[in-house]
C-alpha cells in the first residue's frame, strides 16, 4: 500500500471510529469533524495496542500499530470516555 493509500484509509477509518465513538458515548461532545477524524485515528492506535497486550501477536508484529475498524471503534470508545471525564473534571471551578 503506498503512503497515500495509507492516509487515506487512516482518515476514513479514523471518521468512522470517531462517529461511531460519538454516537456511543452519552452527552454532548463538541468536537469538530477534523478532531473527530484524529478522536478515531488515536483510537486506532489504541485499539492496536490493545489487540498487542491481549493476543500478544498481530499481523505486523509490532507493539504500536493501527487496528482494524472494531478495534478502532473500541479505542476510540476508550479515548473519548477519557477525554469527556478529564474535561468534564477542569470545566467544574471551586
Amino acid at each position: 500500500m503506498s503512503i497515500l493509500g495509507l492516509i487515506i484509509s487512516l482518515l476514513v477509518i479514523g471518521l468512522i471510529a470517531g462517529f461511531i465513538a460519538r454516537a456511543v458515548v452519552p452527552g454532548k461532545q463538541s468536537l469538530s469533524i477534523p478532531m473527530t477524524i484524529l478522536l478515531g485515528i488515536i483510537g486506532s492506535f489504541v485499539g492496536g495496542f490493545l489487540g498487542y497486550l491481549i493476543f500478544h501477536h498481530d499481523a505486523m508484529d509490532g507493539f504500536f500499530q493501527p487496528a482494524g475498524i472494531i478495534g478502532s471503534i473500541i479505542g476510540a470508545i476508550i479515548v473519548l470516555v477519557i477525554y469527556t471525564s478529564v474535561k468534564g473534571r477542569r470545566s467544574v471551578s471551586h
